[in-house]
């Protein structure tokens, strides 16, 4: 079936007007910022903007004026921003886990360490006072009589 001129001049004003109102961010439950919630906004098949059907063009302008949107830094999808963030923070979270997997085996190490060299010298501590109360390690001197000189 053709449409009229004036048809299809009203098309794409309904597709226009849906196309603003996305990229301004105002998505619909159940929609995303793109074609296939533009085509269900104005009220089209989704079919009619692929190829060389009628309005192939006005997809064009929407994902063109979508990527300027997106080079910018602006989303106009809130759960895409949303998603981006989340990704952004559990790589950080990621980053902030391995630090703190490498502290924790650096401090595990340093005890190691630190029980090492304590048991170490626990044992010099025994070793040294058993030689103290040894017979063997003490000399005895005689004790001069109290007028004595040297």
């Amino acid at each position: 079936m053709r449409i009229t001129a004036a048809q299809r001049t009203e098309t794409e004003n309904r597709i226009r007007a849906a196309m603003d109102r996305l990229l301004r961010g105002e998505i619909p439950p159940g929609g995303n910022c793109d074609i296939k919630t533009l085509a269900r906004e104005a009220g089209v098949d989704r079919t009619a903007f692929y190829g060389r059907r009628p309005y192939a063009h006005l997809r064009e302008e929407f994902e063109q004026r979508l990527e300027r949107l997106r080079q910018t830094g602006e989303t106009p999808d809130p759960r895409t921003a949303q998603i981006h963030r989340l990704k952004n923070d559990v790589a950080q979270l990621k980053a902030r886990l391995a630090r703190a997997d490498r502290t924790i085996e650096e401090l595990t190490d340093l005890r190691g360490q630190a029980l090492s060299r304590l048991a170490a010298q626990h044992e010099e501590i025994i070793r040294l006072r058993s030689a103290l109360n040894s017979p063997d390690n003490v000399i005895s001197l005689r004790s001069r009589p109290a007028g004595a000189s040297h």
